[in-house]
């Protein structure tokens, strides 16, 4: 993967998420967006189902590579997107 791209694609989500955040006025206000309609619902399961697919796509690519899982998956589930951009970006360039 382009690691240029990947690394521009995770400053700008960054600076989307502080910009987020500081319009919620925090981590809980912004969560709680997620709970005040069924539209909200769905957005939530949709990110929850693309999360537990990347897991399982960088569960076998950890093992495929001899790169530990459980702390990518904890830096998954606490970051959200994050987790995934950052071990992209960290792997690796493998050879042919």
């Amino acid at each position: 993967m382009n690691k240029a791209l990947l690394s521009t694609v995770l400053i700008a989500f960054g600076a989307l998420t502080v910009y987020t955040l500081a319009h919620y006025g925090g981590l809980l206000e912004w969560l709680a967006f997620y709970t005040r309609d069924p539209a909200s619902w769905q957005i939530f399961a949709d990110l929850v189902i693309t999360m537990c697919l990347l897991l399982v796509f960088i569960r076998r690519d950890a093992q495929a590579t001899g790169r530990p899982f459980v702390p990518w998956a904890i830096a998954c589930l606490a970051l959200g997107s994050f987790g995934p951009l950052l071990y992209f970006i960290t792997a690796k360039k493998r050879l042919a």
